[in-house]
């Protein structure tokens, strides 16, 4: 499984390192992810994600329905 968030989309992306030098080499910036479980009332069930910590606050912020229609309508999120 590839290292993307599942409600924002977010994945990793390139830039340079830089030394003391000033010479630069090609690097990776990775997306701070975590798994979180979510218990959804509506439909009676726990469902677990893979989420940026953007995206937890975002939930923390709208609720979880919300966002996960949000994210079923942008394509992020198959189900």
């Amino acid at each position: 499984m590839s290292r993307v968030c599942e409600i924002t989309g977010k994945k990793a992306i390139v830039g340079n390192k830089v030394s003391h030098s000033n010479s630069k080499t090609k690097r990776k910036f990775n997306v701070n992810l975590k798994v979180k479980k979510f218990f959804l009332p509506e439909e009676d069930k726990w469902i677990t994600l893979r989420l940026s910590t953007s995206a937890l606050r975002t939930i923390n912020k709208n609720g979880i329905t919300a966002v996960l229609k949000e994210a079923r309508e942008q394509g992020h999120l198959k189900k």
